[in-house]
């Protein structure tokens, strides 16, 4: 054991507020013992890796609990955590038991460190009127792990043990116990973990959860994010390659390094933060990935140490810069760009469309959550340029929203847009585009924004016609029966499609060719939406080969393997005379089989007393009905449908039942009885 003093117990025992006091006339057996990780060399534990103090009472094991007394030796022992006159010094059978039942029992675990109840004269004792301390017995308490505030109450004290993590301060202030080895250190010198995604390995700060107390943020629920852009990447990779790609927000570098380990010689991916913190740290990464840094000195190393593949031997080449995004932006041109900062990306569009190459890829990923689902129509309005109001398809309409400020963005730099994928789940809301040079481009999409009339009452909407005045545009009857204005008016919002039917074909070939599992039910949701339509054959063979056309574009979505010819010369370029004339005509003929706009919720809409027909079931009604009808993954409850709401809902109600058919049938049994 190491040397206790009465100086270092009175400068650990603190008040929630950090007032400390002295423990004079108090024996060092019974205040405040403390335990230095840096032992004596005659001293049995062994040496720890950090020079921090703990108090006696967090522990990690019972034996280190134990070992505060020499529990072997003969004659009574005294407690260390109670004082004199609580527990009397007694022999080592019963102090075992008094440690294992009072102290060690009640625990309160984290992170590997155990916080026993602790008796000792800790606390201050409350003053009086008069200002002298009131007599009286000491509280039992526990000692934070990680701030050292003694709390009494165990309930209180894991209410505050959940504060620490939500602000990130994860990081304890006493080390574990000597016996316990810590990991490797990481380049900042705390300790990390290793984390495996898609055969990819990261090591992670402590407080990695938290975006405002991190030095490398890492989210783990955005997992089904980080495989959608790899899976558009990928097809991306297949109409033309080396792509130069871009991951503007590195942080662990864990979707850049994905990319150039799975994809290759396909790709030469760059990988940006300006953090120098993130970039070292990305660094590290590439080594545990055996993956060799653009202008790296130390050879790459894997998990053990060792090789990957083989020993010395890089499977791909990542470079990494510390470098504002919009800098870089600026200065490369780019095939592939992602955008993923903290919060909304409209500060980095104009950069991001300065320097992209025709025919690229911007995706972008907007975790602000709280203007774009109209929680904040005033930060709405600032970052977005749009007036939203909160309706039962509000997931669609914060992508629409974020799809037209991306088709803003590149008008301003003369390039239009065609919208590859949108998806809105409940953390962030990704949009995939592909940029179109020229000014005809960019006046097509600029003529896709358009205001959004919607009802406030039925919730029955519909986009304003260009050159069209807001009168008769609703087909419902609200302004003419109800008092008041009933109508508002939102956006300007994107009113083209939001997904290209080819390109997601493609993202499921490649989520089913690098095994994530995890994406491909929402990906054959998403197809199904794009052709709204209930039907689910997917093919995924070598006969799966497919050309998609985006605006006289010819681009192709899957390629074959044995069975596959040559790559299509024409494949990723402008077709020219009479050929692009008539790829443009039939864009133009089937521009009613695109998607229609919005959904409606069967259970908003559905009626009161009445028992609503399964969904799946309603869905054929509304097929039976000549109605194009498809699920959404905007909503689990939605149905895409280009019928009107007047006509979803009679179908509704024609279809549903009475909820009480059985006693509205007896009741009126009984009063025929009655009837004279």
């Amino acid at each position: 054991m190491a040397e206790l003093t009465e100086a270092d117990a009175s400068q650990l025992h603190q008040e929630d507020v950090d007032i400390k006091r002295g423990v004079g006339g108090v024996a060092p057996s019974a205040a405040g013992l403390t335990i230095k990780d840096e032992a004596t060399p005659d001293s049995d534990s062994k040496p720890s890796t950090t020079t921090a103090e703990r108090h006696i009472s967090i522990q990690t094991k019972l034996e280190g609990l134990e070992m505060l007394v020499d529990l072997n030796g003969a004659g009574r022992k005294s407690c260390p955590l109670c004082p004199e006159e609580k527990f009397k010094a007694c022999y080592s059978h019963k102090l075992r038991r008094h440690l294992q039942n009072l102290h060690w029992k009640v625990y309160v675990e984290f992170e590997g460190q155990r916080m026993c109840i602790c008796h000792l004269p800790c606390r201050n004792l409350k003053p009086s009127l008069s200002g002298d301390q009131a007599p009286g017995r000491h509280v039992a308490h526990y000692h934070c792990v990680v701030c050292s505030v003694t709390i009494a109450r165990k309930t209180d004290m894991i209410s505050h043990l959940k504060r620490h993590v939500n602000k990130g301060e994860t990081e304890a202030s006493y080390s574990g116990s000597s016996d316990v080895a810590l990991e490797e250190p990481a380049p900042s010198g705390q300790a990390f973990e290793i984390m495996k995604e898609l055969g990819t390995n990261v090591q992670l700060l402590p407080n990695h959860t938290t975006p405002q107390k991190s030095d490398t943020y890492f989210n783990r629920k955005m997992k089904t994010n980080r495989q959608l852009v790899f899976c558009s990447l990928a097809v991306l990779a297949e109409e033309r390659k080396p792509l130069e790609c871009l991951d503007a927000f590195g942080a662990t570098g864990i979707m850049g390094l994905q990319w150039a380990k799975h994809l290759r010689a396909a790709v030469k991916v760059t990988i940006t933060d300006i953090s120098d913190t993130c970039v070292k740290m990305i660094k590290e990464n590439c080594e545990l990935n055996n993956i060799r840094v653009d202008g790296g000195s130390r050879g790459p190393r894997g998990p053990d140490g060792a090789g990957a593949e083989a020993k010395g031997a890089a499977i791909a080449t990542v470079e990494v810069a510390k470098m504002d995004a919009n800098v870089i932006m600026h200065l490369r041109p780019f095939d592939y760009i992602h955008l993923d900062p903290y919060g909304t990306a409209v500060n980095y569009l104009d950069a991001a469309f300065r320097n992209i190459r025709n025919l690229g890829i911007l995706s972008v990923t907007s975790t602000d959550t709280g203007s774009l689902y109209s929680k904040s129509p005033n930060v709405t309005l600032r970052h977005y340029g749009c007036h939203i109001v909160r309706t039962e398809y509000y997931k669609e309409l914060a992508a629409r929203m974020v799809v037209a400020t991306v088709a803003r963005a590149a008008a301003r730099c003369n390039k239009g847009i065609e919208v590859l994928l949108s998806v809105a789940l409940e953390h962030f809301v990704l949009v995939v585009v592909r940029v179109l040079r020229g000014p005809t481009q960019a006046d097509e999409s600029a003529k896709k924004l358009r205001k959004l009339v919607h009802c406030q009452w039925c919730e029955e909407r519909v986009f304003l016609k260009l050159g069209n005045m807001m009168d008769d545009t609703l087909p419902c009857n609200c302004h003419g029966s109800l008092p008041g204005k009933t109508a508002v008016h939102l956006g300007p919002l994107w009113c083209g499609p939001l997904f290209n039917t080819g390109f997601l074909r493609g993202m499921l070939s490649a989520a089913v060719q690098h095994s994530m599992d995890d994406i491909q039910p929402l990906v054959k949701t998403l197809i199904c939406e794009s052709e709204c339509t209930t039907l689910k054959s997917f093919v995924h063979g070598p006969s799966a080969l497919t050309n998609q056309v985006e605006c006289g574009v010819v681009i192709k979505t899957l390629q074959s393997g044995d069975e596959s010819g040559p790559a299509d010369k024409s494949a990723g370029k402008r077709k020219s005379g009479e050929e692009s004339g008539n790829v443009v005509k039939k864009l133009k003929s089937d521009a009613s089989l695109e998607h229609p706009p919005f959904y409606y919720s069967i259970h908003r809409h559905s009626i009161k007393g009445m028992n609503m027909p399964k969904l799946n079931k309603f869905l054929q009604y509304l097929t039976e009905a000549g109605f194009r009808v498809s699920r959404t993954h905007f909503d689990p409850t939605g149905v895409r449908t280009d019928a009107t709401l007047e006509q979803f809902k009679s179908i509704l109600s024609k279809y549903s039942a009475p909820t009480y058919t059985n006693a509205t049938a007896t009741q009126t049994s009984v009063s025929t009885e009655n009837t004279p």
